[in-house]
């Protein structure tokens, strides 16, 4: 059919406009295709899942729930309970989490923002983003011989000054949960700075400019505006980092000092994760010390999932719309 070059574009056959066949069968190959991808990773995560716990079976017979309560893990006696290293996970990470996201957060604003020329912000980029390519065995290392011998003299001090602090209660030995907390604070930095810099620079600038022009100053606008705008992207970032700081092995391996039992409320006493418990006794482990391992490993699986499910509560609760 040929069209009448006088005739406007309204006017045109409605034929004309509909996008081919071909077009639309690409269209719903390509949501089929992705469709398939995510449940496929569903599937996948499902299937660790079922396998950890088929795994985990005997020990979760022979314990029940009192192996997240026990802190006594006796390979002799075969008698197994991982409430340790769910502790020494949690205030590891929590203690990661107090020192990085205020940092990471920091950093995310001070790059993000117009404080910096780009040809001094791109390498400065570059260089955090880079902490992230650092192998964590690397980081453990450098722990051992140079990060635990630096906070040696300041642990003294803080015990025999404010020992009265349950806090800071024992005397430190070297290796302790203190130093696996800073540690993973710098493995996590990078995440926490580069997403909640990606957040800060989505912020769209009509949303700067409208603040700007109510009167607001420069940092008025970034914490009563900017910020809660991205404050779902921050906290997507905050929550992966989480779940990174909850499974890092070898660094914390290398640093904690893997103590299998609760000495005091001390960060200066060694203790034991359940990524690092893993490491340390799953090549000899067999029978049911083995199960009980897979018991913990489940256990951790279980306490990422809730990270998670709880981090996608509060960016649904929180998130701005714009």
């Amino acid at each position: 059919m040929t069209m009448n070059p006088d005739m406007p574009p309204s006017a045109a056959p409605m034929q004309s406009w509909r996008r081919s066949d071909t077009d639309r069968f690409l269209d719903k190959a390509f949501l089929w295709l992705t469709g398939a991808f995510g449940y496929g990773v569903i599937a996948v995560l499902l299937g660790i899942a079922v396998q950890v716990a088929k795994a985990a079976w005997p020990a979760i017979q022979q314990f029940g729930l009192g192996f997240l309560t026990s802190q006594r893990w006796d390979p002799v006696q075969n008698v197994y309970g991982v409430l340790a290293q769910l502790y020494g996970t949690l205030v590891t990470a929590l203690i990661a989490l107090l020192i990085a996201v205020p940092i990471g957060i920091g950093i995310a604003l001070f790059l993000s923002e117009d404080f910096l020329p780009d040809a001094v912000k791109r390498p400065l980029v570059f260089m955090i983003e880079l902490l992230a390519a650092v192998p964590s065995v690397v980081y453990g290392v450098w722990g051992v011989y140079v990060l635990i011998p630096f906070l040696n003299p300041i642990a003294r001090w803080l015990n025999q000054s404010f020992g009265w602090i349950p806090l800071f209660s024992s005397a430190p030995a070297g290796p302790g949960i203190h130093a696996a907390g800073i540690i993973l604070a710098i493995m996590i930095l990078p995440i926490i700075s580069a997403i909640s810099r990606d957040a800060l620079v989505a912020v769209p600038g009509k949303i700067r400019q409208a603040s700007y022009g109510l009167g607001a100053t420069r940092w008025e606008t970034i914490f009563k505006v900017i910020i809660p705008a991205a404050f779902s992207g921050i906290v997507g970032g905050i929550m992966l980092a989480l779940g990174r700081a909850m499974g890092e092995t070898m660094a914390v391996t290398l640093v904690i000092g893997n103590s299998n039992r609760i000495s005091s409320a001390s960060i200066f006493d060694q203790g034991s994760t359940i990524a690092s418990l893993l490491a340390n006794q799953f090549a000899e482990a067999g029978g049911l010390q083995l199960s009980s391992l897979m018991y913990g490993a489940l256990s951790l699986f279980f306490l990422t999932l809730i990270v998670n499910v709880l981090a996608e509560y509060i960016i649904r609760r929180f998130s701005i719309k714009y």
